[in-house]
């Protein structure tokens, strides 16, 4: 009688137990689902301040994407660094109160953000299509927060150490640092200006990376807040190196990026390279979906595909940049046109020459087109 009462007992504070762990990480799921909406805010307005700064920059001295640094003389670039560290901040927050399955997807959110902002600030029209495309991430990210998995208690920055250093991390580590030495040395300079591909590939590998290394040391934070101190342990400072490379990498590729091509077309491809390598490098280091059910991982990537999907439509419907022009002779040869009298007679004119006043039209090759 007493054992069966003993073992009633063990189950009852078993049960609550766990019902204090599933409270406490809601609460926590809820911390980072309104980190990560703020972030989204701040970050795809940011896009749209940086693009506009590009531009001015690139108005009155050499492009990004030719190499050129004008564009840190530019205030309203840093305007838009200002609100991106703003947004990359929260982010970080939101990291270290949930898991990147549920804290990444929601970048969708600042797709939405830079799309209006870009119908009103750089003409580039959003359509109705568009709108169904920001529906879809609209729901696919209410999907997602539904089904996101719990985090994982993690107690030292040597618990997080030993999960970097597991073989299947390590492969996709070394995975990743090869392709972007072959997209770095090899398809830049010869795609970099023609094909988005490459620098939202870099950004996107590089990214994933930034993501794990910047997880690790938001954790270390917390942990050293609450009294178990990391800043100590050598792990902590890899992991910040780590961090500070990678996002020194991202913000030097996205730059030219968003300089070369339209910023509506670079935030969704971004977006779902970025998303996707993230939510796969975590489910390898972290585990994510260890001991969640298949119900709740099928939903949670139906979310994701959702909003992947609604990225997509919304990329499709947007008008793309006019390609700039790469001729270098073009600006220094003389215009000619064509001067027709009224007898029928006609001769070339340079731009030195004076205009004669009889003569009735000036047609230009641009009237053909």
């Amino acid at each position: 009688m007493a054992s069966s009462s003993a073992s009633s007992s063990s189950s009852f504070v078993t049960i609550e137990d766990n019902s204090i762990r599933l409270s406490i990480s809601s609460t926590d799921n809820l911390k980072g689902f309104i980190l990560a909406f703020a972030s989204s805010a701040f970050i795809g307005s940011s896009f749209i301040i940086k693009k506009i700064g590009l531009q001015r920059a690139g108005a009155s001295g050499s492009r990004a994407s030719s190499g050129g640094y004008g564009y840190l003389r530019e205030p309203l670039w840093w305007v838009g660094m200002v609100t991106m560290i703003v947004g990359e901040l929260a982010n970080f927050v939101a990291y270290v109160y949930a898991p990147a399955v549920l804290v990444t997807p929601l970048g969708a959110l600042s797709i939405i953000v830079s799309a209006i902002l870009a119908h009103f600030f750089l003409k580039e029209k959003l359509q109705k299509m568009g709108i169904l495309g920001c529906v879809l991430c609209v729901e696919g990210s209410i999907l997602i927060v539904l089904h996101s998995p719990s985090e994982h208690s993690l107690n030292s920055v040597e618990e997080i150490w030993e999960l970097a250093i597991q073989p299947a991390f390590l492969l996709y580590t070394a995975s990743a640092i090869a392709v972007v030495l072959v997209l770095f040395l090899y398809c830049e300079p010869r795609f970099g200006q023609t094909n988005i591909l490459v620098y939202t590939s870099i950004c996107s590998i590089i990214g994933s990376l930034t993501v794990m290394s910047i997880k690790a040391v938001g954790i270390a934070i917390k942990l050293t807040f609450e009294g178990s101190s990391q800043v100590a342990r050598f792990q902590t400072w890899i992991f910040v190196m780590v961090a500070v490379s990678c996002i020194i990498t991202q913000l030097n590729y996205l730059n030219k990026a968003l300089d070369t091509f339209n910023a509506a077309v670079v935030s969704p491809i971004y977006y779902a390279l970025f998303t996707s390598l993230t939510i796969f490098a975590s489910a390898i280091m972290f585990k994510d979906w260890s001991g969640q059910s298949a119900s709740n991982i099928v939903s949670a990537l139906c979310g994701f595909i959702t909003v992947l999907s609604g990225t997509m439509v919304l990329h499709s419907t947007r008008d793309s940049d006019p390609r700039p022009v790469t001729d270098l002779y073009s600006s220094m040869s003389p215009k000619v046109s064509w001067l027709i009298y009224a007898n029928g007679e006609s001769r070339k004119q340079k731009d030195d020459d004076v205009l004669l006043p009889d003569f009735d039209t000036i047609l230009k090759q641009d009237h053909f087109k």
